[in-house]
């Protein structure tokens, strides 16, 4: 039996995304926008106009850095703020948290620079991701940023994931299924 696929149509894009085994008991359809231009710029474009007010963007390295990048420039904004996965030498007192993501596997962190943390103190905050599904990045993005003394006014996603796509707490622009391995 040949490779499957399963064919998405977000913000008037079409991609054909091949099915993977993540587990013995779990595929996904394999989601990648790094390195996909008419993709990111496409879906920014739709989820900018479903944004409440907000003052900055804060986005997990890797995957979510084209599109939050792509949406702070539309919304005219001058930066947006990275979560790295690991503390650099550069940081200055860091804020770290962990998290495990469903494509992951395994514990990870997510650390913001004291002075990214220090510039989100009393802003409105829009959460950035290509992808929500068990929303463990998200809730651990959230908890940095409330540490900062940020608000978060909104989490986004281009794709809402499995049960993901029943939360009412999330913006996103279309849903994207599991599939059983």
């Amino acid at each position: 039996m040949g490779k499957q696929y399963y064919t998405l149509q977000v913000a008037g894009v079409t991609r054909e995304l091949p099915i993977v085994a993540i587990n013995e008991r779990l595929a996904i359809a394999s989601f990648v926008i790094l390195g996909d231009t008419e993709l990111v710029c496409a879906a920014a474009g739709q989820l900018v106009k479903q944004l409440p007010p907000v003052d900055v963007l804060v986005t997990a390295e890797a995957k979510g850095i084209p599109l939050a990048f792509e949406m702070s420039r539309l919304l005219h904004m001058d930066k947006y703020i990275v979560a790295r996965k690991s503390i650099k030498p550069y940081m200055e007192a860091p804020f770290v948290d962990e998290v495990v993501s469903i494509t992951t596997q395994k514990k990870q962190l997510l650390c913001l620079d004291g002075v990214d943390a220090a510039a989100l103190r009393g802003k409105r905050v829009a959460i950035v991701d290509d992808v929500i599904s068990t929303g463990e990045s998200i809730q651990a993005i959230a908890a940095l940023v409330e540490r900062a003394g940020g608000h978060v006014a909104a989490k986004v996603a281009i794709l809402a994931e499995g049960e993901a796509a029943q939360r009412e707490d999330i913006l996103f622009l279309e849903e994207l299924p599991l599939f059983p391995a």
